[in-house]
């Protein structure tokens, strides 16, 4: 699997980006005042008290299961090597397709990808999934095995129910997507409750993690993420995002695209098989502005990933698509 991004490049910021799954209502009002407002002069508190209080009451739970992460992606390579560092060579287990870098942190620690969540010791499951952006069962493994929930998308769901999850599993937080906020890096995990996980790996965890493992910002806006406020701002933007994505899935089927259903402001499309592959199509449509996400980096190729964005967005992507692709249909009452 490759590590490759959605969002910015060497050509910049794109003007109409649906390669990245942030939230497209963003940024969250308070949590950008928040992160504006934060004292840079100064290091942050290095225990992080008041930050793992405020987010253990979101979650209710105990101050102690909070493990703060510089990233969703530096707590995926730091437990890595915390579990190399408990069992050299072990097997790990992720979705498939799915993200790049629980396989690229694995490797990076010497642990060796299992074919069935059965071999693994270290199981990774996105809820929702991503590229599909839909719900599966969490994997069973075998007993003793550690389960890591990720949520990076849970906030933006916009049909149906999470699954229940195991009081055993670890869950992992990133909130700048749901914020809007993706150039602000801070995550953090919540630990299952005494007795259902291995203390001696949560105490390597901690020893693992750098000093200040988040700056002022990172603290500014996961302490905002925990406020009632943008709690709410985060419901609201979902029914704006959920007309969006119609829209957006009108659009695309007024272009030829065979779009994927999902329970996110992001979907997979195919494009007819007129089109030129998106190895082809996608940097001219980059240079013009407009960046797709091309699903191969998460195990779909031939296929693409969009997040829902506004409606001048779609019109610009309709318009380039037309542009680029002379045989596509005309698209008739947009949106």
């Amino acid at each position: 699997m490759s590590t490759l991004h959605g969002g910015p490049d060497a050509l910049g910021v794109p003007r109409w980006d649906f390669s990245t799954n942030a939230n497209a209502c963003g940024p969250a009002p308070a949590a950008w005042r928040a992160v504006q407002a934060a004292d840079a002069t100064r290091y942050p508190d290095p225990g992080y008290r008041a930050l793992r209080d405020a987010l253990a009451a979101l979650h209710g739970v105990e101050a102690h299961r909070i493990v703060l992460a510089g990233s969703a992606s530096e707590f995926i390579v730091r437990l890595s090597v915390a579990i190399a560092h408990q069992a050299p060579g072990a097997a790990v287990h992720g979705p498939r397709p799915g993200y790049g870098d629980y396989a690229a942190a694995a490797r990076a620690a010497g642990l060796v990808s299992a074919a069935s969540p059965c071999q693994a010791v270290l199981i990774w499951h996105t809820e929702p999934g991503s590229p599909e952006g839909r719900s599966s069962p969490l994997p069973e493994g075998t007993p003793g095995a550690l389960r890591v929930v990720d949520c990076a998308y849970a906030p933006l769901r916009l049909h149906g129910e999470a699954p229940p999850l195991p009081a055993d599993a670890w869950t992992l937080w990133s909130p700048n997507k749901a914020l809007g906020l993706t150039g602000v890096r801070g995550a953090y995990a919540v630990a299952p409750a005494a007795g259902l996980h291995d203390h001696a790996l949560h105490r390597r965890l901690e020893a693992l993690a750098p000093s200040w493992v988040l700056g002022a910002h990172a603290v500014a806006m996961l302490d905002a993420w925990a406020h009632r406020e943008t709690q709410q701002w985060v419901r609201d933007s979902l029914a704006t995002l959920r007309h969006w994505k119609a829209a957006q899935l009108a659009g695309c089927d007024a272009l030829g695209w065979a779009c994927e259903p999902s329970d996110t402001p992001f979907f997979v499309a195919h494009w007819p098989d007129a089109a030129p592959p998106p190895a082809q199509l996608l940097p001219r449509l980059r240079e013009r502005g407009l960046k797709l996400r091309d699903a191969a980096s998460l195990g779909r190729p031939g296929a693409v990933r969009l997040s829902v964005q506004p409606p001048a967005a779609q019109q610009a992507l309709a318009v380039l698509w037309r542009e680029l692709v002379p045989q596509a249909p005309a698209v008739e009452g947009r949106r």
